[in-house]
């Protein structure tokens, strides 16, 4: 734990300073204790306009000084809460600046801490902004790195041409179905996913209850005439369940949402290969599902191991060749950069296996360090890539996907994740995902059912996120979930109201 002492600033900015200063050290806790820091931040600012910050970053142990400032203008009716905001701009600069110079390092996402920045970028262009003028304030505002902003350039031009309204996309809603169930649990994972064997009872309690929600959300959704976009069963691993089970859950969908039939893309992730045969995979391509993932994260042999993935490189090809051959024409694959033992080598060599595979989509996620994981529980016992390594592979995953004819479509970022780089999807064009393009920019409603999802409920009238959890745990889940669900639907009336109808 790295403890750095501040003073001169409110404490209301110590949690952004905490953020920016993440972003360099492992482990940072703001302190303003004098005396207690491994560094110290002193900053002075002076209000007015231009807004003036400058701070001194100070080493003790070896006697070393850094100083930076930043001038932030600001706009004439621009008081309280939007005053706040760009006197915090200035202090994230300054703090950026002094950061970057005292240990060399180059942020490419500049003060940007958030998951989203391909919805900054669709902000500023529906408030009007020309694509220059956006690029601008990417740079000035937000000290974004050129080759991440042609990056958020190449999505949002996917996104809008994949998806015409996706501005409009207030006027129906999404569905998300939570599986919690998986082989075993993976060792870098955080989402629902608990171990399916000899868990029988739980399997089916919990199915008897998200049978419930589906019928009673398809209710709701019949009453308010609301169209479904995307449905997506995740997990956890969905195809863990048999399939009889799989085939009772799309009849009831079938029979219980009103849209079904127009959905435009129905997803399950099949992502360990160890839960797929011929059975559900005929399953499947009967139920005409869109789209599905089988996903190696590596075709190292040690690094599945390591992970905790109970599955070996052989039935990942095997599995997936399974569902070439049985029809299945729109399959995406992840590879995670960054496991353990795992370097540019290594990533090269799995690069050269999705070239000769060529599924429709790739994503290409980069390692995070998120809490609550086994691998985040035992940091000593993993060798992870360093922050040049994952830069390297990142670059790589780029220019491979160029190379081979894939395109970026959407973006996330992680709290924890390696080289403070980014999550990337790349599709064959026309073969992306609508599904990841809705949930990363929040354009409408996501109404999750199932274990550990979270409804995210966006009015169409204000625009306002609420966010709905159901319970992570199948126990728990099965003994509440219809509290969860009365709850839910009560959010979702008053985020809808009578005017939903008339949308």
């Amino acid at each position: 734990m790295i403890n750095i002492y501040v003073s001169g600033v409110d404490p209301v900015f110590y949690r952004d300073i905490e953020l920016i200063s993440a972003l360099f050290f492992e482990d940072v806790k703001v302190t303003d204790e004098s005396g207690t820091g491994d560094f110290s931040l002193h900053f002075t600012i002076e209000g007015g306009n231009p807004i003036g910050v400058s701070v001194t970053l100070t080493d003790p142990n070896k006697m070393q000084q850094w100083h930076a400032s930043h001038q932030r203008a600001v706009k004439s009716d621009e008081q309280g809460k939007e005053y706040r905001k760009r006197v915090k701009q200035a202090v994230s600069h300054a703090l950026l600046q002094v950061l970057q110079e005292s240990t060399g390092i180059r942020q490419p996402w500049g003060i940007l801490t958030g998951v989203r920045p391909t919805k900054l970028l669709h902000t500023l262009l529906l408030d009007g902004k020309p694509m220059e003028e956006a690029e601008q304030i990417l740079i000035r505002d937000y000290q974004l790195h050129p080759e991440k902003i042609e990056l958020l350039k190449e999505i949002i031009h996917r996104q809008t041409t994949v998806i015409p309204d996706l501005y409009e996309l207030n006027k129906e809603v999404s569905l998300y179905i939570g599986i919690p169930f998986c082989p075993t649990k993976c060792a870098y994972c955080t989402f629902p996913a608990y171990a399916i064997q000899g868990r029988t009872g739980s399997v089916e309690g919990f199915l008897a209850g998200l049978h419930e929600e589906i019928e009673a959300v398809g209710e709701w959704l019949k009453e308010r005439n609301l169209p479904v976009t995307t449905i997506y069963f995740g997990g956890g691993t969905p195809t863990s369940i048999t399939a009889n089970q799989m085939d009772s859950l799309f009849k009831k969908m079938k029979n219980s949402i009103p849209s079904y039939g127009r959905v435009r893309e129905l997803t399950v992730e099949a992502g360990r290969p160890d839960t797929l045969d011929e059975e559900k995979l005929d399953l499947l391509k009967r139920w005409k599902v869109d789209r599905i993932s089988i996903n190696p994260q590596s075709f190292k042999e040690e690094t599945l191991k390591l992970i905790g993935r109970h599955h070996t490189v052989k039935e990942t090809l095997e599995k997936y060749k399974l569902a070439r051959r049985m029809g299945l024409n729109n399959i995406n694959m992840d590879l995670i950069i960054g496991l353990p033992n795992e370097g540019p080598d290594t990533f090269r060599q799995s690069l050269d296996v999705m070239e000769e595979l060529r599924p429709e989509s790739l994503t290409v996620h980069t390692l995070s360090f998120k809490r609550g994981s086994v691998m985040t529980q035992n940091k000593q016992k993993y060798t992870v890539a360093d922050r040049d390594e994952t830069g390297e592979m990142v670059r790589l995953a780029r220019e491979w996907a160029k190379k081979m004819g894939y395109v970026p479509y959407y973006l996330y970022r992680q709290k924890n994740i390696l080289g403070n780089q980014e999550n990337v999807g790349y599709a064959f064009p026309g073969e992306e995902s609508l599904y990841n393009i809705i949930i990363m920019e929040e354009r409408q409603t996501i109404i999750g059912l199932g274990c550990g999802a979270v409804s995210k409920i966006i009015s169409p009238m204000t625009g306002r996120i609420k966010r709905w959890p159901n319970p992570k745990e199948p126990q728990a889940y099965i003994n509440t979930y219809r509290r969860h669900l009365t709850g839910k639907l009560k959010v979702l009336d008053e985020a809808y109201g009578a005017e939903v109808c008339k949308i």
